[in-house]
């Protein structure tokens, strides 16, 4: 009993040399800390600012931003070569990759393939079409494991690399068919990595954002991944030069309208990688 008397006398004197020493302040956030804890979890300011509050969808993103009117599937890949093995490496990659191609028996199409210029440097990226989706893909690959010129030139070309990175994309309804065309051309891959659940907020913003940038006829094509890194865009441009790629991108900014969709664009991305490219001698793409 005489234990817990000195303890609330202790207490008390506590709180009296508390409300003493503390400022008008300190009290006001004192008290409010106390009545804080009494609101319920979901009305907190805090968690108001970190959760953020996205629309219930219906369907698939993919099947709300792909193209409809077909069924094409693509892959784009990535190969870091070896320095000293860039100039063999490209050789044998013209002299195979368009044979496979030109055999109707083959339900795909090289779109284009490049070596980075500016970017991640001794790089390669290729990017192929799938007529018929997913089945085609398969059919592809069950032939190629059967073709023996294919499997010699991948074993050689193993030797030749240091990593390998590939990626599964659709195309978006809004953009430009990725069509060969002359050249010479340089070409911008834009690839951004979105915040996840932000892919529908993203088409929303560049089925208008697209037709400031068609005028020089500039947009190649548009994709968001599928299989690999999920929530990637990768926007292909061509420009003849990289001056004329400066003067393109800054006309954009005197088209009213474009910086609002550069505003609301923005905070969907986590990361963005800009690669300039150059073709190799048989890409489609020139």
């Amino acid at each position: 009993m005489a234990s817990r008397v000195l303890h609330a006398r202790g207490a008390a004197s506590a709180g009296g040399l508390l409300r003493r020493a503390a400022p008008c302040s300190l009290r006001s956030v004192l008290r409010g800390l106390t009545s804080s804890s009494h609101r319920p979890r979901e009305d907190s300011w805090l968690k108001s600012l970190f959760v953020r509050k996205v629309d219930p969808r219906k369907d698939a993103h993919s099947n709300l931003l792909a193209k409809r009117e077909t069924s094409s599937l693509y892959k784009i890949q990535f190969h870091n070569v070896k320095p000293e093995c860039l100039d063999a490496y490209n050789k044998i990659c013209q002299e195979v990759l368009p044979k496979i191609h030109e055999d109707k028996h083959y339900p795909c199409t090289l779109v284009g393939t490049w070596n980075t210029w500016y970017g991640e440097q001794d790089q390669a990226v290729h990017l192929w079409r799938y007529e018929g989706g997913y089945p085609a893909l398969t059919e592809v690959m069950s032939k190629l494991r059967e073709n023996q010129e294919f499997l010699q030139f991948r074993k050689a070309r193993s030797n030749m690399l240091l990593s390998r990175k590939n990626q599964l994309l659709l195309e978006f309804s809004f953009w430009n068919e990725p069509l060969p065309r002359p050249g010479p051309n340089i070409y911008e891959l834009r690839s951004y990595q979105l915040r996840p659940g932000t892919m529908i907020e993203w088409g929303n913003y560049w089925a208008r954002a697209i037709r400031f940038r068609q005028d020089g006829d500039e947009a190649v094509g548009g994709f968001f991944s599928q299989i690999g890194q999920l929530y990637m865009v990768h926007h292909l441009w061509a420009y003849k030069d990289l001056q004329t790629r400066e003067d393109i991108r800054n006309a954009a900014w005197h088209k009213h309208g474009w910086e609002e969709l550069v505003y609301y664009t923005v905070p969907l991305i986590q990361e963005m990688e800009s690669r300039i490219m150059i073709p190799q001698k048989t890409s489609p793409l020139q």
